[in-house]
């Protein structure tokens, strides 16, 4: 690593070199991130992929519920008309 030089107040260094230390400092950043919020060490990985799957099956139930809601709006609307249109043809003896 070449040592950077200072050139009108700014650091001057190779373009590979600087790429290398930003990687470096990514790297730092993100497992000090990751060790903010107790998922780091080797078990984070499986940490992760977990609470992926718990959003996965949460999204499904809310998805679920919603269309549950729908079907029975929908079915008692149709019972309704079912149920005019039965009392408009007098099949229940109605006047």
């Amino acid at each position: 690593m070449n040592l950077p030089t200072l050139y009108n107040g700014m650091v001057a260094m190779p373009q590979d070199e600087f790429e290398q230390l930003l990687e470096q400092a990514a790297a730092r950043g993100a497992k000090r991130a990751l060790a903010d919020v107790g998922l780091e060490g080797e078990d984070a990985a499986h940490d992760i992929r977990e609470l992926r799957d718990l959003l996965d099956a949460f999204n499904t139930a809310k998805r679920t519920a919603w269309q549950t809601v729908i079907k029975i709006i929908t079915t008692g609307f149709v019972l309704a008309l079912l149920a005019g249109a039965l009392l408009k043809i007098e099949l229940f003896g109605g006047q």
